[in-house]
């Protein structure tokens, strides 16, 4: 059995440790002169059970493409569902996952003088780790920098501006920009997504308003939308929201304030839909990220 980048091989029995698919990615002069690229990927098949990861000298995110897992890091404690991502800070001890069926994991680490920046601005916090949803683009992506990392550590084809693209995509696509699940948005669908950004997630569209912004008719917008983004328009919608309030809760934004920059006036209504997508009340969240 070979040794793994990211798991440990501390198993009772053979059966029971990961099957995992990864390779390691050394940048090339103008990846490491951007400051921050992909150090490893891959993807890795959990048997029922428990496996430890190794200790990174890296940033890690990690994202659940199938099954059921819990996450624990010394006192940090999550479940971890189907398209929940985890960002797990260099030098993170102890970090172990709990299948509770066979669960497939994606993962990369990310690493240069830039690495903490990025990671931020893709929602992590420096001292802890911590959980968010990924976006079905970004899944896809995901497997694409894996597939990317793999065939240039085997046999030197691509190269580390192939990994640069699909890196800084996954930035993109994060920040509520128009990224496909294939190639780009239609002009239709990417005018809807410019338009939800350009007052930075203070309006609340419609699926009507949106279907009206793409002249299409509602049911054909919203399929073409789910077909081209991975989502309903209006589950993406809420997605962008509570990213852009995650950001300003970061930033000093009481939860009132939050609430009212992104469109959702009653506090109330603004903590209940921040709790059931980002896992924690806004008030516990701006806590953890200033713990």
């Amino acid at each position: 059995m070979s040794e793994s980048i990211m798991f440990t091989l501390e198993y009772d029995h053979a059966q029971n440790a990961p099957f995992n698919v990864e390779g390691d990615h050394q940048p090339d002069h103008l990846a490491a002169e951007s400051g921050v690229w992909i150090a490893s990927a891959g993807s890795s098949m959990l048997p029922t059970g428990t496996h430890a990861l190794k200790e990174q000298s890296t940033w890690v995110w990690l994202v659940t493409q199938s099954g059921d897992c819990q996450f624990t890091a010394n006192d940090v404690r999550f479940q971890m569902k189907t398209r929940d991502c985890c960002m797990i800070p260099p030098h993170t001890k102890d970090v172990i996952l709990v299948a509770s069926q066979e669960t497939r994991v994606i993962w990369m680490t990310i690493d240069g003088r830039l690495a903490a920046l990025f990671m931020h601005q893709m929602g992590a916090i420096s001292h802890r780790p911590m959980k968010q949803g990924a976006l079905p683009s970004q899944m896809k992506l995901a497997r694409h920098i894996v597939q990317a990392t793999v065939r240039i550590q085997a046999s030197q084809e691509g190269s580390s501006a192939q990994l640069q693209q699909l890196l800084w995509a996954m930035l993109a696509s994060h920040s509520g920009q128009p990224v496909a699940m294939d190639a780009v948005l239609s002009h239709e669908i990417a005018k809807v997504v410019d338009a939800m950004r350009k007052n930075q997630y203070q309006d609340s569209f419609s699926l009507s308003d949106m279907a009206n912004i793409s002249r299409m008719p509602v049911e054909t917008f919203r399929k073409r939308f789910v077909s081209e983004v991975g989502m309903p328009p209006q589950s993406y919608q809420l997605f962008c929201k509570m990213e852009r309030a995650k950001t300003l809760l970061k930033d000093g934004y009481t939860v009132k304030q939050t609430g009212a920059e992104v469109g959702m006036n009653d506090p109330y209504h603004f903590s209940k839909t921040f709790k059931n997508i980002v896992g924690m009340s806004p008030s516990m969240y701006c806590k953890t990220t200033q713990e």
